[in-house]
């Protein structure tokens, strides 16, 4: 296994890592920003107001998108696994 072979499986693994990560992030993120505008706006300055908020729309969004994270990463590793003896061979 060589250098080149090392950084693609990092970027690979980077990149899946991204893919999984983005419909949660950007869920929390969203009901972030509209719970902040909502306190700028009533003056609200609760710390735990934007918690329950956030863990549903996470909860939801892992729900419908679930099985899509799952299958991207299961694709990821049979993807990993089938170039495993290519690897080990240093080929």
């Amino acid at each position: 296994m060589n250098e080149a072979q090392v950084l693609q499986i990092a970027a690979n693994a980077m990149m899946t890592g991204a893919k999984i990560a983005a419909p949660i992030m950007l869920s929390a993120m969203a009901v972030g920003l509209v719970i902040s505008l909502f306190q700028s706006v009533t003056q609200i300055q609760e710390a735990t107001l934007t918690f329950v908020p956030k863990v549903v729309a996470v909860g939801l969004v892992v729900m419908l998108a679930g099985h899509w994270m799952l299958g991207v990463f299961i694709a990821y590793v049979h993807s990993l696994f089938a170039s495993l003896p290519q690897l080990l061979a240093g080929g």
